[in-house]
């Protein structure tokens, strides 16, 4: 068994929740993604046109919010 660094007891610290908290939007965008392709991938009678959009919209979803994400990071590096 390994030891983390935190007890359960304390939870994670207040840097830690505002790091979550700022991947949190492409996170969910990844959640959205994965319900799409799931519903591309078992849709009865194959994926309709308006599944194919809705994964479209989800990959696109996920791009903006990855570069959302990362152009934060590069600041706060650049800021550092």
């Amino acid at each position: 068994m390994t030891e983390s660094n935190h007890s359960p007891e304390i939870g994670p610290s207040a840097a830690e929740l505002a790091e979550i908290e700022q991947e949190l939007p492409l996170i969910e965008a990844e959640v959205l993604l994965l319900d799409a392709q799931i519903v591309v991938l078992t849709g009865d009678g194959g994926p309709t046109e308006l599944d194919w959009q809705r994964l479209r919209r989800a990959q696109r979803r996920v791009l903006r919010e990855a570069r959302a994400l990362l152009a934060v990071r590069s600041a706060a590096g650049r800021a550092a």
